[in-house]
């Protein structure tokens, strides 16, 4: 497998391409003292972790679609709304499209779950939060690091 970098190139839009409009989340979960992000890997054939999203269906508000992927892809259901963190944009995996995504933060007490996705296999992990910057995708790093104090401070109530 080819080793692919993610530079600025993939945050600069090339003419002529549609843009998606994606949903996803940062949920979380707290264990003995240890915050842990729910992260989730695509098949063997996609390199890294990252968080859960997909694309916002017709009807569908942005927080309806983050719940349906984050349950599609990390199979959580349990999830508690935090807070909206805003939304990030870059081009798709394979260059093909724009995407722009609105992330939520949720928190869960769930620890397993079953992805539902009909057509891709996804396997969920649960990140230690002192990890997140093993996530695969630079923008997905950025948005945690930019909400650490809301996340610590949600959990220290």
């Amino acid at each position: 497998m080819d080793l692919i970098v993610i530079d600025e190139s993939w945050y600069q839009p090339l003419p002529g391409l549609k843009t998606s409009i994606s949903a996803g989340g940062v949920v979380i979960r707290q264990q003995d003292g240890q915050i842990y992000i729910a992260v989730v890997q695509e098949s063997p054939n996609r390199p890294g972790y990252v968080l859960p999203k997909g694309r916002i269906e017709p009807g569908e508000t942005a927080e309806q679609a983050a719940r349906r992927e984050i349950e599609e892809e990390a199979g959580l259901t349990d999830l508690q709304k935090v807070a909206e963190l805003g939304s990030k944009e870059r081009l798709s995996y394979s260059k093909t499209m724009w995407k722009k995504t609105h992330y939520f933060l949720f928190t869960t007490e769930q620890i397993d779950g079953n992805p539902t996705d009909p057509h891709k296999v996804y396997k969920l992990f649960w990140l230690a939060f002192d990890e997140y910057q093993s996530l695969f995708w630079p923008e997905q790093r950025e948005l945690i690091a930019a909400h650490q104090d809301l996340i610590g401070e949600y959990l220290s109530q």
